[in-house]
């Protein structure tokens, strides 16, 4: 079995879309993560992050069903767990934050399981930058494969930090967006080699309904979201693609150019079935059978043949 190491945020979400709204249920980006990488078997992956003792029995449960460990995930007596809510428009493309409460997440110190630290991948969900960095300097062994996650508003508010630990991975995820921010590049040819410079192999540009791409020095790679009737809740999907991403490259223990294009394909398709409910609940119930049909969708959209004369 290879060692998946996740960090990031468990937590409570609260989401309107034009489709409906929820009120507190199971997000964070670890959950999420957690989650998608579940669907890949020879991984044994775990989970660090904190919890409030406000956090449902049930929900840790369903964690542990999913065979992730969750040993490093520390419980706060008389803690609250970490919030947000937010509120999508009609294109399902931008939201607003509504509320944000740290709670726990604001003095969060992890602890990486004894077990873990010689994880052979590292998936660093969006937290602090500081935070990240501390996960990478408790490790005993250089993973195979650190891949960092992140936002813009970190860049605006700990840029300095978000280098150091920018310099240290050998992925980094990011939108087109914050990939234009972080770069100061238009272009995203150009944002990925100003980014790659920063000290990543590759780099991961996400762009929503539209696909991802990967690039390393030589080589780039393009693959498309699947097209959807409905949209219900675009939470978690940037989450739950890392977590495909992650896993894949964990099951396999590949960690080429061109083992990194199926992890691409992988992490895009899990993240179709994200969107499809609110919250964790599609994740939460997706059989392997559904996974394998929607890849075969994903294969005849982007299979062609063609005659160069």
């Amino acid at each position: 079995m290879n060692k998946l190491l996740i960090v990031g945020t468990v937590a409570f979400d609260a989401i309107e879309t034009p489709f409906g709204k929820t009120d507190k249920i199971l997000g964070g980006a670890a959950t999420y993560i957690g989650l998608s990488a579940a669907n890949f078997k020879n991984v044994d992956s775990a989970i660090v992050s904190v919890i409030g003792d406000d956090f449902p029995q049930e929900y840790l449960d369903m964690l542990a069903a999913k065979s992730i460990d969750l040993s490093g995930l520390e419980t706060v007596k008389g803690g609250k767990t970490f919030f947000w809510s937010g509120k999508y428009h009609n294109d399902m493309n931008t939201r607003d934050t509504l509320e944000t409460q740290l709670n726990v997440l604001e003095n969060f110190n992890p602890i990486v399981p004894e077990g873990y630290k010689d994880a052979d991948v590292v998936m660093l969900g969006n937290l602090h930058p500081l935070v990240q960095l501390g996960v990478i300097e408790q490790m005993t062994k250089k993973p195979k494969l650190v891949v960092l996650d992140t936002m813009n508003f970190w860049m605006d508010c700990a840029l300095k930090e978000l280098k150091q630990v920018i310099a240290k991975v050998d992925v980094i995820t990011i939108n087109d967006e914050e990939a234009r921010q972080l770069s100061g590049e238009y272009s995203l040819v150009k944002a990925a080699r100003v980014i790659s410079e920063m000290g990543p192999k590759y780099v991961v540009i996400k762009k929503g309904e539209h696909g991802a791409l990967i690039f390393d020095k030589e080589n780039v790679f393009f693959a498309p979201a699947l097209p959807l009737e409905e949209v219900f809740d675009p939470t978690g999907a940037g989450d739950t693609f890392a977590g495909g991403f992650s896993g894949f490259i964990a099951s396999t223990g590949d960690v080429s150019f061109d083992n990194m294009k199926k992890a691409i394909v992988h992490g895009s398709n899990l993240a179709s079935f994200c969107v499809e409910k609110f919250g964790t609940e599609r994740m939460e119930n997706l059989s392997r059978e559904e996974v394998s049909n929607r890849l075969l969708q994903f294969k005849a959209l982007t299979q062609f043949e063609i005659e160069l004369n």
